[in-house]
């Protein structure tokens, strides 16, 4: 009677050896020059997308790559990155573009009207809200461009998540299957800022790719004015959290010092008691307290800022 074959005497394959049989996995020399490829397409092809739409001047450079599993690939990236899953189809169903934060950061000062002289070196820190928003927008432009060079079948848009601060990426699925990928790093200059974009593409999509470099730039654009209203429009529908501030009786340290549960402080006004409204530090309206039914409310009575200052505060 034949031994019972159990797990242990079953040979298994190599996960490495397994993604270069099936086209999962390539060699160095291949890798190379598809990515090479890519880098000869940005560095041509992006400064005259953006150069057509904002009136900037950016230069474009290829960094090289980097080779793993996609996972690892991502997680490298750091912090200071804000992401965007994206997919194209008849090319690749999941991969990844990244940017540096200090691009997009950059590029909202310069759409906003800030003087060459003025724009340092961004400190490392999470997007705002609309910084988001704008990424939206250099996304797009990352993502059709790379629609032009690989040329997929059928024509078909890539479609792209909402994009997201590193630290607020998704937990991935415990069933998730990892996969080998590459990350092609390219280098972004704009003005004395200096950054990165990344993509993040599955191997299994790389080797099947053929990119070409489009025969023009820059064609069907916004212009640098339409872009500053978008912004401007993100910015009149997004959530702001408001702050009142009322003014208080003044006390002095030492009856400060000995205040217990239950003691009551005046306001400072003995009439109608106005309130400071503010949004990011920056105050916006001037309010007299009240009340509706059971609620506590603020009227409105006079504007500090005007609307122009009130939106560009907020998209800073």
């Amino acid at each position: 009677m034949s031994e019972a074959i159990t797990s242990e005497t079953v040979p298994t394959i190599d996960k490495s050896l397994l993604a270069r049989l099936t086209g999962g996995l390539g060699d160095t020399k291949t890798l190379q020059r598809i990515c090479a490829d890519f880098g000869q397409l940005y560095t041509e092809f992006l400064p005259d997308v953006v150069h057509s739409e904002t009136g900037m001047v950016i230069q474009v450079h290829y960094n090289g790559y980097d080779s793993g599993m996609m996972t690892d690939l991502i997680a490298e990236l750091g912090d200071n990155v804000v992401l965007a899953d994206g997919q194209l189809r008849n090319w690749s169903p999941n991969f990844v573009l990244a940017s540096g934060n200090g691009f997009v950061i950059t590029l909202m000062e310069n759409l906003l009207g800030a003087l060459p002289e003025t724009i340092t070196e961004p400190i490392e820190r999470p997007l705002s809200q609309i910084e988001l928003d704008l990424s939206v927008m250099v996304f797009d432009k990352i993502a059709n461009v790379l629609r032009s060079g690989v040329n997929a079948a059928g024509g078909f848009e890539p479609l792209l998540e909402k994009p997201h601060n590193a630290e607020d990426r998704p937990k991935l699925d415990e069933d998730h299957v990892d996969e080998y990928a590459v990350t092609i790093k390219m280098g972004i200059t704009l003005g004395p800022v200096t950054s990165e974009f990344y993509l993040v593409i599955p191997q299994r999509a790389l080797l099947k790719t053929v990119v070409t470099l489009p025969k023009s730039a820059g064609q069907g654009g916004r212009g640098r004015k339409e872009w500053q209203e978008q912004i401007a429009e993100q910015v009149r529908r997004s959530q702001v959290t408001l702050e009142a501030r009322i003014r208080l009786e003044s006390l002095t340290l030492d009856t400060i010092s000995r205040l217990m549960a239950g003691d009551v402080i005046p306001f400072r006004d003995k009439a109608d008691v106005m309130v400071d409204v503010s949004a990011n530090g920056k105050d916006l309206y001037r309010c007299e307290f009240g009340r509706a039914g059971d609620r506590y409310t603020v009227r409105v009575k006079d504007n500090v800022s005007s609307e122009d200052d009130i939106l560009r505060h907020l998209m800073t």
